[in-house]
Order: structure tokens, then C-alpha cells, then sequence
């Protein structure tokens, strides 16, 4: 593979560095995600105002985990699992919750558990899920705006798990005790 360039403030093109200086300024480090992506400042952005926008939808920390991490965990990527138990963390998902969806074993929680499944519907469909995943949906609680959600997380991890394959981003260290492998 080719080695994508981990930028920081200084080496980063102009439209970045204001993105990766609120990065330094928020989270007190440039996560290696978004060094990657300051290459290319539109996929930046998007990534920035996908992540903004769902973190504000109707789901609770714990549903966005949910899909974040059902997402991260069928992608198969080693950086965003780590990096989204830590956050799962600090949003106070608790570590039951975490743990089921790293280890892929049932959730602690019936509703939770059928939001993880149409989000592996909706990924392993390719969005052409059927008149019965969606009923199972719509019978644990949730509605149409929800399905909706669920593609728009899937929007955004798809960019992050994708280039995070593709520029093999190396883990940053404060994610290094939660590095997963699939097993």
C-alpha cells in the first residue's frame, strides 16, 4: 500500500489547518483519522459535518454507538473500533455495551439489539433491505426518521472505514490499549 502522509497543522494544505487546529484545540491531538484525511480538505469537511450532523439526530449515545460501532465492526476496521470504544467512553455508553458490540455478542438490551441488526441489514443489503427487516425495525420502537439515521451513519463511517483500509492509518497511541482484531 501507498503511505498516506499523516499531516499536522504546518504540512497540511490551507483549507485543513483550520480543521485539524480545532481537532489539537477539542481533543488535545490531531487523531490520525483526520491527519489522513487533511490530504484532501472536502473529504475533511465531510467527514466533520456528517459526523456533526449525526450526533445530533433523534438516537440516544448509546443508539449512535450502536450504529457506529456495528458499522465499524462489519467494516472491519481496526482504527475506528478503538477509537469509538474510547469515545462510547466519554458519551457514558457503559462498558457492557461496549464489550457486545467489540465482541459481537448479544446486546444487554432488546431494542439496541434490533437497531444493530438493521444496521447490518442496511450494510449487508447495500440499503435493499426487505418489507420484513423493516417491520422488525418498526417493532422495537423505532420509525422511518431512524432508518433514515441509520444511512446517514453508515454515510459517515463509510469514509472513515474505507480510507483508514486504504491509507492503513497507523492507531494513535491514546487508542492503543483498545486495539481489535476480528476473531
Amino acid at each position: 500500500m501507498t503511505t498516506f502522509q499523516l499531516h499536522n497543522v504546518d504540512s497540511a494544505p490551507q483549507d485543513s489547518k483550520p480543521i485539524l487546529e480545532n481537532s489539537q484545540k477539542s481533543m488535545g491531538m490531531i487523531p490520525n483519522l483526520h491527519a489522513v484525511l487533511a490530504e484532501a480538505p472536502q473529504t475533511l469537511k465531510a467527514y466533520g459535518t456528517l459526523h456533526e450532523l449525526f450526533t445530533n439526530t433523534s438516537l440516544n449515545n448509546d443508539e449512535i454507538t450502536v450504529v457506529w460501532q456495528t458499522i465499524n465492526v462489519e467494516h472491519e476496521c481496526t482504527y475506528c473500533v478503538p477509537a469509538h470504544t474510547a469515545i462510547a467512553k466519554q458519551m457514558g455508553v457503559s462498558e457492557e455495551i461496549s464489550q457486545a458490540l467489540r465482541n459481537e455478542t448479544p446486546l444487554p438490551d432488546d431494542k439496541l439489539e434490533a437497531l444493530r441488526t438493521f444496521t447490518k441489514q442496511v450494510i449487508a443489503k447495500r440499503g435493499n433491505v426487505e418489507k420484513a427487516d423493516l417491520d422488525a425495525f418498526f417493532n422495537a420502537g423505532y420509525g422511518q426518521q431512524q432508518v433514515l439515521e441509520v444511512i446517514l451513519g453508515l454515510a459517515q463511517k463509510t469514509i472513515s472505514n474505507y480510507v483508514n483500509h486504504i491509507a492503513e492509518t497507523p492507531l494513535d497511541d491514546p487508542f492503543q490499549p483498545l486495539a481489535w482484531q476480528r476473531t
